[in-house]
């Protein structure tokens, strides 16, 4: 039988590259069909509301903005054992430290998938609230869904013709394209605090 597969793309959009992972799984969800077995999701920031998921997959890749203290915009591929040791380290937000607490709790309770592949980038910009991904972060998302797809190739997944699934994406309104196409110069939408309320000198 072929196994049951879980793409899961973490993250928050909100906070420029920290989207990495929500954005991986968003064009691999519209470009990419897989059979029943295989389920593509973006996991967003819910942390132990994912356990469910988990629970019934044999193989889990993750895509992830991850602070492995490289060059921006590098990828690094983590596998199996030592992905819960890479989820944990330097956190750069509350979603890796819930995403660690999920794996956790699922090998506590017996039921975390054999197979595990992280695949992360080291970020850009994570300060930026309401920022798009960074060019050298957004260039490597097709990089990172070939190794993606290459690992589903050696666990026997490959993908089929069909009509892409894309039921377990976030709402279009803050698809990649509507999200940062739509977002307000700095002009119009002031990031840094309004001098209106917060003047250099009280």
């Amino acid at each position: 039988m072929a196994p049951k597969v879980l793409i899961l793309g973490i993250g928050n959009v909100l906070w420029a590259d920290e989207g990495f992972g929500v954005r991986c799984v968003e064009r691999l969800a519209q470009t990419t069909a897989f059979g029943p077995n295989v389920t593509v999701m973006d996991g967003g920031t819910q942390g132990l509301y994912l356990l469910p998921f988990l629970e019934d997959a044999d193989a889990l890749v993750v895509f992830d903005a991850v602070d492995y203290g490289l060059e921006p915009g590098t990828l690094k591929i983590v596998e199996d054992d030592e992905v819960p040791a890479f989820m944990g380290a330097k956190k750069m937000s509350l979603h890796q430290t819930g995403f660690q607490d999920v794996i956790a709790t699922a090998q506590l309770m017996g039921y975390c998938p054999e197979r595990m592949v992280l695949i992360g980038c080291q970020p850009v910009e994570l300060e930026d609230y309401g920022g798009g991904l960074r060019d050298a972060v957004a260039a490597q998302i097709d990089p990172a869904l070939k190794i993606g797809l290459d690992k589903l190739a050696e666990m026997g997944v490959l993908p089929v013709d069909g009509d892409v699934d894309t039921s377990n994406l976030a709402d279009p309104s803050i698809m990649r394209g509507a999200y940062e196409g739509g977002r307000p110069s700095e002009a119009e939408a002031c990031r840094t605090g309004d001098d209106r309320f917060f003047p250099e000198s009280v």
